[in-house]
């Protein structure tokens, strides 16, 4: 097991009742504005989608070029975020996605968007994105402390669930009624606003790299010699590593076991196809319940018993789904409460699990270690959601039952192990190597 130092990053932000200062205050405000760009974006696509072809195979390509850039694009995102300043990349990869909103309105105003214009606009909605979320999550660790992260990240999650579900999704759709222009209009003025605030950051949100001393002072070698370098990281390291390859796991069940959840509610449980939007904001809410109570839930409980239970209900909550339908009678309540718990136990791991790595990583690698571990999580759930088609075509329960199964068995196997992870203020770092 290789050596360990105290953590040496600098505590910048103190816990004080007046909360976690005005430099989260504005990356939040910023993050709420991003976000609504987000929810509109991820709300119009499809919707453009399926005005401008009737082909599925097309439809659905759109959603694919939305994910591909995590593939192939996280980890050089990882590297620039290593190398410059995280405020500028906040404000460049929003400013970009501005012109790209304007450019989108401009081709469906003057009808010539095609459905070729919308793959490579999508595409790089989700290029620009590894960056911006790369960035917001590098930012944090900067500008709070190690035990206020988990209230900070739950407030992040908390907005960005709020403006995407309760306020972009309702609204892009009913704009969509009005005039295609609006929406996207709307999305394009979010991301300014986004961009417009990060410039206001202190320099302390640059990142370590950007500071000047012992850890700041070297020259950053090459950018393709650091490619490599968050898998390094998170290869070497005793309690990053098997959390990686658990979360990958966990992530590949899950996406497995969910990919036709559309059909499951509309054909299973017999909800109206006017409903299903509202029958999904019960997972929303769930998610909001839980990122409301997780830090009380660290306190009280510990991160690892917090994140063990919650990764173990994730899963199990979906396996229960599958079992709804031999229920006599109430199936759509059942359903809805095991969706609203299953949702809530991903919030409070994603929150859980991000304040632990930003705990965890040095500043420096924070970006490129991201980017290695995204790439590898969200790259498997394509596959995963390829599989459960295929086991959809069995019976619409199949994928429930064998994906959340499957989830619920690793999640068993490694509930030790995440039990006995520490809180983010009470970590170690592993010193970087030459």
């Amino acid at each position: 097991m290789p050596t360990v130092r105290r953590r040496t990053r600098p505590r910048t932000t103190a816990r004080t009742r007046a909360g976690l200062g005005v430099p989260f205050r504005n990356v939040f405000t910023a993050n709420l504005s991003s976000s609504l760009g987000d929810g509109v974006a991820r709300v119009a696509a499809p919707l453009l989608a399926a005005r401008l072809t009737d082909d599925p195979l097309l439809v659905g390509g759109v959603a694919a070029a939305s994910l591909l850039p995590w593939l192939f694009l996280a980890i050089p995102a990882g590297v620039l975020l290593d190398r410059v300043d995280r405020r500028h990349a906040l404000a460049l990869a929003n400013g970009a996605r501005t012109l790209l909103a304007l450019g989108l309105v401009a081709l469906a105003a003057t009808g010539t968007l095609t459905i070729w214009w919308l793959f490579a606009v999508v595409f790089l909605y989700g290029a620009l994105e590894t960056v911006y979320d790369g960035a917001i999550r590098a930012v944090l660790p900067s500008i709070v402390a190690p035990a206020d992260l988990p209230h900070a990240n739950s407030r992040i999650e908390a907005g960005e669930i709020t403006v995407q579900n309760f306020l972009a999704q309702p609204l892009t759709s009913a704009l969509f009624a009005v005039a295609v222009v609006v929406p996207l209009g709307t999305g394009a003025a979010a991301y300014a606003v986004a961009g417009a605030l990060a410039l206001f950051l202190p320099a302390v949100a640059a990142g370590e790299h950007r500071t000047p001393g012992p850890d700041g002072a070297e020259p950053a070698p090459a950018w393709f010699r650091q490619l490599g370098d968050g898998f390094r990281y998170l290869w070497a390291h005793p309690t990053l590593r098997p959390l990686w390859i658990l979360s990958t796991v966990v992530a590949l069940c899950f996406s497995a076991a969910t990919a036709t959840t559309v059909l499951y509610v509309l054909d299973v449980l017999g909800v109206p196809e006017a409903w299903y939007g509202t029958f999904l904001l019960v997972g929303a809410v769930g998610s909001l319940v839980a990122a409301a109570v997780v830090n009380r839930a660290k306190e009280r409980f510990g991160t690892g018993r917090s994140m063990a239970a919650a990764n173990l209900l994730s899963p199990l909550t979906v396996a229960l789904l599958g079992l709804v339908p031999l229920l006599p009678s109430g199936g759509v309540a059942v359903a809805a409460a095991l969706l609203a718990v299953g949702f809530g136990a991903v919030t409070l791991w994603n929150v859980l699990v991000m304040s632990l790595r930003q705990a965890m990583i040095p500043g420096r690698l924070l970006g490129r270690v991201h980017g290695t571990w995204r790439t590898l999580l969200w790259g498997v759930m394509p596959l995963g959601s390829f599989l459960g088609g295929l086991l959809a075509r069995v019976d619409l329960t199949t994928p429930l039952l064998v994906g959340g199964g499957l989830g619920t068995l690793a999640a068993l196997v490694g509930y030790r192990f995440v039990a006995g992870l520490p809180d983010p203020e009470d970590v170690d770092q592993i010193p970087e190597r030459g």
